[in-house]
């Protein structure tokens, strides 16, 4: 047995019981249909960027409220008769849709690519959202008391509208959708491939959101704001880890049918590669993961940004 199979041998055991409610599906149902039902109102405008081989655009759009989420569209500026793939990428917590520059990479390739906020953030994007209780903590603390109201209800449904506005550009094939993004953006992407059916291939790196009770009990990462939340309202940690376990995606990861390409640092203090194995030793699809051995929250960096370039290309090819 090699070095890496000894060190990672226990992570394909870990597969805890799933925390999911009786009416999970009906949950998730409920809100896709209360999403769908606010109008996208896409708007972009042509942004000067300064190198030509890319059209750039700035972008808005509805999310699950009336909260108008900004992002970018990136174009290959190479006139093609046939769509464009497109790459729809999520940020990591309290980041924000970044700069064009941050995706020229993946433009080079002859790939569309959108890079949207989440609300409330580091980003342009405010909230509309209405809460019954205000909360101290950060954002993952907003709406906790309520399911319904839950910030990560809210985000989950911005960031499938930014599948929706992906396959209203003419540019882009809506069959050839592909998610990808890290940590907070890791745990989004593997969210959306278990909610939505249009995505056909999903990247996450050291993705969040999965496994989310045991999260909270060890303080890690934007999670330790819970934690926090629970010191001071100790009589709410039954019903904080009940509405938890509906955002929870070891609770979704069975529905993911698309192929995926995960990458966790063994030594991640923030989203702990073990707790990710909740989730990915329940998807059924297929599925390969890079193992880092000795990075932290970091993983592959720019190493493992090429990896993806390289599968992508790889699976685009494929698809011919």
């Amino acid at each position: 047995m090699s070095y890496l199979e000894d060190l990672t041998k226990d992570l394909y055991d870990y597969k805890p019981p799933l925390t999911r409610e009786n009416d999970f599906d009906e949950f998730w149902s409920e809100t896709i249909s209360q999403t769908k039902a606010v109008h996208l109102n896409p708007e972009r405008i042509r942004y000067d960027f300064p190198i030509n081989s890319v059209d750039v655009y700035e972008i808005s759009y509805n999310g699950f409220d009336d909260t108008k989420i900004y992002g970018w569209l990136i174009l290959p500026a190479a006139k093609s008769s046939e769509k464009l793939p497109c790459l729809i990428h999520y940020h990591g917590f309290s980041g924000d849709r970044g700069h064009p520059s941050d995706f020229l990479a993946w433009a080079m390739m002859g790939v569309a690519v959108i890079s949207v906020d989440c609300r409330e953030q580091g980003g342009k994007t405010g909230n509309s959202a209405k809460y019954s209780y205000s909360t101290a903590m950060n954002v993952m603390c907003k709406g906790i008391y309520d399911k319904r109201e839950y910030y990560l209800r809210q985000m989950y449904m911005d960031a499938l509208k930014a599948i929706d506005f992906a396959c209203e550009q003419p540019e882009i094939d809506s069959s050839k959708i592909i998610l990808e993004g890290g940590s907070q953006g890791g745990g989004l992407v593997m969210a959306m491939c278990a909610l939505d059916s249009r995505p056909i291939l999903g990247m996450a790196d050291v993705p969040t959101y999965s496994n989310l009770q045991v999260r909270v009990e060890n303080s890690t990462g934007s999670f330790s704001s819970v934690f926090d939340y629970l010191k001071h309202y100790p009589e709410r940690v039954e019903s904080t880890f009940e509405n938890l376990s509906y955002f929870d995606t070891m609770n979704m990861a069975e529905n993911i049918k698309c192929p995926v390409y995960v990458s966790v640092g063994l030594k991640d203090p923030v989203c702990p590669a073990l707790q990710y194995f909740a989730t990915y030793n329940r998807i059924m699809s297929p599925k390969q993961i890079e193992f880092y051995p000795f990075n932290g929250h970091e993983g592959g960096s720019i190493l493992h940004h090429e990896k993806k370039m390289r599968y992508l290309k790889s699976f685009l090819n494929n698809l011919r």
